[in-house]
């Protein structure tokens, strides 16, 4: 499911038109990356938890050289599923 089809599916389950449907989701995952980019988390309970996580450094191999490159750490987006997402899924 992409961006298009779930904006079609919330609005015909809703009745909400789309471009009402569209300006939430584009205003709630705004808000996800506003927080995540200033270093919080998002927590939907039941749903999951958005949050940054730490890569460390490492050292790693180029595979058309095999030449050893060092990969500086970093900061990721990571997603951790709630218990009702999980059980759903089952």
């Amino acid at each position: 499911m992409n961006k298009t089809d779930l904006v079609n599916n919330i609005a015909t389950k809703s009745g909400l038109s789309k471009k009402d449907v569209e300006s939430v989701l584009n205003s709630f995952l705004g808000e996800v990356t506003d927080a995540l980019s200033t270093g919080g988390k998002v927590q939907l309970i039941g749903f999951g938890t958005f949050e940054t996580r730490t890569r460390s450094g490492r050292t790693g191999r180029n595979p058309q050289t095999g030449q050893e490159i060092k990969i500086p750490a970093s900061k990721v987006p990571a997603f951790k599923a709630g218990n009702k997402l999980k059980e759903a899924v089952k």
